[in-house]
């Protein structure tokens, strides 16, 4: 698959137009499935890969920063660390909660001990923390980039006005300023990112890298009614079948898919990567097997007709 990468918003990143998400590692896919998963991503062109410290404290018997641990595992493992885009978040891991400059400070450090790495490419601010000033985040955030800690930082789960206050605080004192936001945004969940948020990335260029882009698995078209799927979230994406939205998008898909010879998940990851802004979704494979679904976003463009099919059903 030779596939061109992409800009990250106005960064010197270039990422596959995949990100692969680490959520899944350490908690349902153990190190020798998600080293499979790594090498298949690397192997098909993959070179962006998303993770937090907080995953998978949510497991029983997880702390966090278990993902993070097996992915620094792996690049040691197959020395690839310069060809690999890596993403790691701060915010919400039980120990270091919240943005408060002393615990980003101490847990970037935390984060480089598992990652088993002397620099993060995209230090993501997990969950915005209000009781903070965003100057406070801003300047704390640019300390890490110019220790060289961090290469590049962006933000996730934050009002379009304190992202707008941070990129003006940026600007104004001369500091590192968010290059990518990280939406809540798919076919079936697309209110809390089109609109200002939307408008805001496009108007200052910032790369989006959209999560839950196949909304918990619900977009693979497994979830059908009077179907019982095994997973972890089978009760977060079966939800959308109760929805006329859901039920409408699924329709849309397979009418696409089927007349694209494509699979459901490509179309609809094919559907967010032309949206304006967004750079690469992400979504996880807990096998090798899952990927080449995923991956083949990369390959496949819908064309106009398509795209308001897709973008009318999902209204």
């Amino acid at each position: 698959m030779a596939t061109s990468l992409r800009k990250l918003g106005t960064s010197g990143l270039e990422v596959f137009p995949l990100a692969l998400g680490g959520n899944v590692f350490g908690w349902t896919a153990d190190e020798a499935h998600s080293f499979a998963v790594l090498d298949a991503y690397a192997a098909a062109g993959g070179n962006f890969v998303d993770t937090a410290d907080s995953y998978s404290a949510w497991a029983p018997g997880n702390q966090g920063g278990e993902s993070e641990t097996l992915i620094g595992k792996w690049l040691k493992a197959r020395g690839n660390r310069a060809d690999v885009v890596v993403a790691t978040k701060v915010g919400a891991h039980p120990q270091y909660r919240g943005l408060a400059p002393h615990t980003i400070k101490g847990a970037v450090e935390e984060s480089l001990r598992r990652l088993d790495t002397d620099h993060i490419d995209l230090y993501y601010t997990h969950f915005d923390d209000e009781s903070v000033p965003v100057e406070e985040i801003v300047t704390a955030l640019d300390h890490l980039v110019k220790e060289g800690k961090v290469r590049e930082i962006g933000a996730s789960n934050i009002s379009p006005e304190r992202l707008r206050a941070s990129l003006a605080f940026s600007e104004r004192e001369g500091l590192a300023r968010y290059v990518a936001l990280q939406p809540h945004y798919n076919l079936v969940s697309r209110d809390t990112y089109e609109g200002a948020a939307q408008d805001l990335a496009a108007e200052t260029g910032l790369g989006a890298v959209p999560y839950y882009a196949l909304a918990s698995g619900f977009l693979t078209g497994k979830y059908r009614p009077g179907t019982q799927v095994e997973s972890a979230r089978a009760e977060k994406a079966g939800a959308h079948l109760e929805s006329e939205r859901g039920r409408k998008v699924l329709g849309a898909l397979d009418a696409v898919a089927e007349a694209r010879g494509a699979e459901i998940a490509t179309v609809a990851l094919a559907w967010l990567a032309s949206r304006t802004t967004v750079a690469a979704p992400i979504a996880s494979a807990r096998t090798p097997e899952q990927l080449p679904a995923l991956l083949a976003v990369a390959d496949l463009t819908l064309t106009d007709e398509e795209l308001n099919r897709l973008t009318e059903a999902s209204a």
